[in-house]
């Protein structure tokens, strides 16, 4: 398999430090809000990545974190926590706030057949490890403590941009355009690694240690979590390109400080998703999720097969056009499959499925290029030279790693309550021929997101698209 490093900035043969087994790390989400279909463009990808290493014949392990606590506005350390933020805007708890939005974030995985880590950490659950970890780095020096903060002091790491190959300014930058200055770093870079309420008189979430009370630093989450489960050493760690200048960078700084060694031997990075402003972000207002592609009445399996089409190291520009475009390329796969299925036992003479097998290998071993693996299962569908029951048995097995639901049952779509109870007073009107009222209900059930059409056999409510 060919994976692209980030480290090394090229394609390498892909190589475990252990036979046959994979300790896999990705960045999970902040909880404080619904993710927006951008965020899970990475999250599909990877799931195509942890499902290409287990077709290939690899066990993998899989850690992903919760950030309940502890992640601020800006990467740099600036603004608010969004955790806190997140619980004043709807007037919840950050417990309540982060139990709910855990909850969405692993529905919309389920809608989009993301499969679920091995091992899931919330930031919380770990905080004693937290301070031993910051402890460890004081006694080997790398850290200080000004003005009730802990910072990790990057001028003794001396290889601390070799994740991004920027200079420091560049760094600054990609931290946030318009990032204040903490006037209590050494150098600009430096990150907090514990914060005391000398800083967030405010802060919810709070927790006794040798420098104050206080709570951990965003970055620290991801070196513990992956060190208590997965050792001092993996071979992938995941996550998006925003996360290459600042969030990895502080990763590796203090991690390979702790550990002494080197880290992680592959960091895989997926790219943006683009809206017509450019990159996507929770910061403009309404965002785009799962649930609002379903109110227009998408399938997000639609999504996932609009997002395999692309490759994940290449910015993605999305628009409901292209999703309709995609969504209606999906259903013909779709219905292709349905009839395969219907016709599975009409076989003819038997062919070689080995090769088609072999052509989907390549393009999923070869930087996970699944739009090409795609191309694969439609030249599958059209073959002339194996039977039909062969060719189910091959879109089968292709889908361990795409999982795009094309054996899925179609689910009866839920008409709420409410909606019904309209349509029989509107079939009441019009039995009345009261048709200015069946018009007007008509209208409310439409404004409500919902079609009624009256047909020969009976009529057919379905959502709006």
């Amino acid at each position: 398999m060919q994976l692209y490093n980030t480290l090394t900035r090229r394609e390498e043969e892909f190589k475990t430090i252990e036979p046959n087994k994979v300790r896999m790390y990705t960045c999970g989400p902040t909880v404080y809000n619904f993710a927006h279909i951008g965020n899970l463009r990475t999250y599909i990808h990877e799931d195509i990545l942890q499902k290409t290493l287990e077709y290939l014949g690899y066990d993998v392990k899989r850690v992903m974190n919760i950030t309940d606590v502890g992640h601020l506005e800006s990467d740099a350390d600036d603004g608010e926590d969004k955790m806190l933020k997140g619980a004043l805007r709807e007037n919840k708890t950050v417990w309540e706030i982060a139990d709910f939005y855990t909850q969405a974030f692993f529905s919309d995985c389920s809608k989009l057949n993301i499969k679920k880590p091995t091992i899931l950490g919330k930031a919380t659950d770990y905080i004693d490890d937290y301070i031993a970890f910051i402890k460890a780095l004081e006694n080997k020096g790398f850290t200080y403590f000004e003005n009730g903060n802990v910072y990790f002091d990057i001028s003794k790491k001396e290889d601390y941009t070799k994740l991004s190959g920027m200079n420091l300014d560049e760094l600054q930058t990609a931290a946030r355009d318009d990032v204040t200055e903490d006037i209590h770093k050494r150098n600009p870079q430096d990150f907090v690694l514990w914060f005391t309420k000398s800083k967030f008189e405010n802060q919810a979430m709070k927790w006794d240690s040798p420098w104050g009370v206080g709570y951990p630093g965003w970055h620290i989450e991801c070196s513990v979590i992956s060190l208590k489960n997965l050792g001092n050493q993996m071979d992938i760690h995941c996550g998006g390109v925003d996360h290459i200048p600042v969030h990895h960078t502080n990763e590796i700084a203090q991690t390979e400080s702790y550990t002494g060694e080197n880290w992680v031997n592959y960091w895989w990075h997926g790219e943006f998703l683009l809206d017509k402003d450019g990159k996507m972000s929770k910061s403009k207002g309404e965002f785009l999720t799962v649930s609002l592609l379903e109110k227009k009445g998408f399938n997000p399996l639609s999504y996932r097969y609009f997002v395999l089409n692309s490759h994940y190291r290449k910015q993605l520009a999305f628009s409901f056009d292209s999703l309709k475009q995609a969504e209606n390329a999906y259903n013909k796969l779709k219905n292709r499959v349905a009839a395969l299925k219907n016709s599975a036992d009409d076989n003819g003479a038997e062919g070689d499925t080995a090769k088609y097998k072999a052509l989907f290998t390549d393009c999923i071993s070869d930087d996970l290029n699944t739009a090409n693996a795609i191309t694969v299962l439609f030249d599958v569908l059209k073959a002339d030279d194996i039977n039909n029951k062969q060719k189910l048995e091959l879109v089968k097995d292709f889908e361990t790693v795409l999982s795009l639901g094309l054996f899925e049952e179609e689910k009866e779509e839920e008409i709420p309550q409410e909606i019904l109870d309209l349509v029989a007073k509107r079939q009441q009107a019009r039995k009345e021929k009261n048709f200015a009222l069946a018009d007007q209900i008509r209208d409310e059930i439409a404004n409500s997101g919902y079609v009624v059409e009256e047909t020969r056999q009976g009529v057919k409510i379905s959502k709006k698209a």
